[in-house]
């Protein structure tokens, strides 16, 4: 867990689920009266495989859990404890690749347009929604800003993402313009003469956490009348959405989002495809 934590710079959520998992793999080892993570077969492997879907679990949780004891096989081997891997045959279920919910362009303008900006408050909402949609980036990051991450003189913020990867992501005119109001008008506010370097605040000066910003979403959501069901994420995937259809390389998206693999970031043509169809049908008189 150490070395998940410093070498490879998990996420304390990831950090977490992957202590869990191994935990649960321990408890599964000693009911079968195995006392050495050396000694464990490809049999006994299948066999917790078995246990994990016999419990109703998701195949992407049993697939997390299974990525979680290869990654931990992996360091046994290559730091000398065990000689072989019995992971190297053991397959994860495979993922059904769902689309993700994605809002229309006068949808995302509707959402922006809800927070009052006559309330402190109000004005760092509509900060938050803009630079979430401007910049694509997560709620965790998000949440993580500081004011020395934003350079709004030349129009850009950074952040850390998962593997603790640093990123420089652009942000446009409106959100830009949103920033700046939140931090004349409204952040001086909140933080009631503290001194943190916090970038968004709740109403007590403290740090937002990821809870508050989805209650906040949510509050908005319902005000404007989306129907869709809306997550943090979904203004992530609206902003890669909307930049490929707008004629965006699908490697700039990869590289603002901050996938480490371009094949994550393939997820969003098919989303432009689907459009494209749209329009083809809508447009074309032999569609």
């Amino acid at each position: 867990m150490n070395f998940l934590n410093v070498e490879k710079g998990f996420s304390p959520n990831t950090y977490l689920a992957y202590s869990c998992d191994l935990r649960q793999f321990e408890d599964f080892l000693k009911k079968r009266g195995e006392s050495s993570f050396s000694l464990v077969t490809d049999n006994l492997l299948f066999s917790f495989q078995l246990h994990l879907k016999n419990k109703g679990l998701t195949t992407s949780s049993v697939s997390r859990k299974l990525a979680a004891i290869k990654s931990f096989y992996h360091f046994l081997t290559s730091e000398g404890h065990i000689t072989s891997d019995p992971t190297l045959g053991l397959e994860s279920p495979k993922l059904t690749q769902r689309l993700p919910n994605v809002l229309t362009v006068s949808e995302v303008e509707l959402l922006l347009s809800q927070p009052d900006l006559s309330k402190p408050a109000g004005v760092r909402d509509n900060a938050m929604l803009e630079v979430l949609y401007a910049s694509g980036i997560r709620v965790s990051e998000l949440v993580c800003l500081n004011l020395f991450d934003l350079n709004l003189n030349v129009g850009y913020l950074k952040c850390v993402g998962k593997g603790r990867k640093e990123r420089i992501v652009p942000l446009g005119k409106k959100a830009i313009e949103s920033l700046n109001r939140y931090l004349k008008m409204s952040r001086p506010n909140l933080v009631k003469g503290g001194g943190t370097e916090d970038l968004f605040v709740n109403q007590r000066g403290g740090r937002l956490s990821r809870v508050g910003f989805w209650k906040i979403l949510k509050k908005y959501t319902l005000k404007a009348g989306i129907a869709k069901t809306l997550t943090p994420h979904t203004l992530r995937h609206s902003f890669a959405t909307h930049l490929l259809e707008g004629g965006a390389d699908l490697r700039s998206v990869q590289e603002m989002l901050g996938h480490t693999n371009i094949s994550t970031t393939q997820i969003y043509t098919h989303l432009s495809r689907g459009r494209l169809k749209e329009v083809y049908k809508s447009a074309h008189p032999r569609a």
